[in-house]
């Protein structure tokens, strides 16, 4: 595949969440990724598993001497590996860091978990919704009022992934210039932390309080929120800056001194409710004939089917379809290695995955089943 990281080796011992996403990104932008799974799992492609798609997947017994044996002679081949088992797993199978240095010393060695490698809860059982519970950004989400409401698993699994990302080019930047790898330790619950930075230093300049709804980015704000239209879709308004809701207010006719201090925090309850009963006078489509395309802060709230075909997307090619999955396309967007379409998965055997990467079936001691 084309892309900006064209030529670069990783292995992926295959897991779920944030560590399948990270591998994605790679394969995406031309990476050769190759999956290791445990015999009998991952051995039929199943094309609505998005986060797979663009690598080769080959079944280990990793188990067996002779099925670590193997991993460690395609990870001798790699520039990275990628692994999301609890503290210790890998060290327990023989694919530690310390085994996998000996075989290649600028290896980046990435480590995706919830809770990190070390902490009282490092050897805790946890999933995306406990670990941002813990760093302050699932108790900020929600409407007043109401329980904290999860964000799906986009703030821990799928940023997790992107931290991940992120520290794996970062360590091998640092590896051609010192010739040495090192082990990334990405933590969704950091991650989710690191993602509330912003949120961190509004509370400590006293503009962000712990009550949910109350904020100018989590629903409090009349001019930051979402609105049901006549036909029972919604819009979604962001009129921030002064400017914005200047149009906003001059768009939908609003003339009434209410709305004069945008800023007035007293004043947002009641606004709020006006503007609900505004918005619920029109269908969306009438909302995007008048606001759409201009600065008054504003987007039509689409769900899974409509997102691919709106003219924006459709104008930017945000979504592909692979084996008949619509699916959001790679990204970011590079001017002069683009990524290519991405490719779907492929399952291979352990002669052709070797071959693959030039290792000798004679480097892999007690390996039976590939041919010489």
């Amino acid at each position: 595949m084309a892309g900006t990281l064209k030529g670069l080796k990783v292995v992926e011992l295959a897991g779920l969440g944030p560590a399948p996403f990270c591998c994605m990104l790679l394969a995406d932008h031309g990476a050769d990724v190759l999956r290791i799974t445990r015999p009998g799992a991952g051995e039929e492609v199943d094309p609505a598993d998005v986060t797979s798609r663009g690598r080769r997947t080959v079944a280990l017994d990793l188990g067996q001497p002779e099925g670590v044996e193997a991993a460690l002679a395609l990870i001798g081949r790699a520039d990275l590996l990628v692994e999301g088992f609890r503290p210790g797993v890998m060290e327990r199978l023989g694919l530690g860091p310390d085994e996998c240095f000996a075989r290649q010393p600028r290896l980046v060695y990435g480590r995706m978990t919830g809770w990190g490698q070390y902490g009282p809860l490092a050897e805790a059982a946890g999933y995306d919704i406990n670990h941002i519970a813990l760093s302050g950004a699932l108790h900020a989400m929600g409407r007043a009022g109401d329980a904290p409401a999860p964000p799906m698993n986009l703030v821990g699994d799928v940023g997790g992934g992107m931290l991940l990302a992120f520290g794996l080019m970062a360590a091998l930047h640092e590896a051609r210039e010192s010739g040495q790898g090192q082990v990334i330790d990405a933590a969704t619950t950091d991650t989710a932390a690191l993602l509330s930075s912003t949120m961190y230093g509004l509370v400590a300049a006293g503009r962000w309080t712990s009550e949910r709804g109350e904020n100018l980015l989590d629903g409090g704000a009349p001019f930051y929120d979402t609105y049901a239209c006549a036909d029972g879709k919604f819009v979604a308004v962001g009129a921030l800056r002064p400017q914005n809701y200047r149009e906003l207010l001059a768009r939908c006719g609003i003339e009434e001194p209410l709305f004069d201090k945008q800023m007035d925090a007293a004043r947002w309850p009641l606004v709020k409710l006006r503007l609900a009963d505004l918005f619920r006078t029109r269908t969306r489509a009438a909302w995007c004939a008048l606001l759409e395309g201009t600065d008054a802060g504003f987007a039509p709230v689409l769900d899974w089917d409509e997102a691919p075909a709106h003219p924006h997307n459709v104008a930017r090619q945000a979504f592909v379809s692979l084996q008949g999955v619509v699916q959001p396309a790679p990204a970011p967007r590079f001017s002069r290695t683009p990524a290519d379409v991405p490719l779907p998965q492929g399952v291979v055997s352990l002669g052709e995955a070797l071959a693959g990467w030039g290792v000798e079936a004679a480097e892999v001691a007690q390996t039976a089943d590939v041919p010489a």
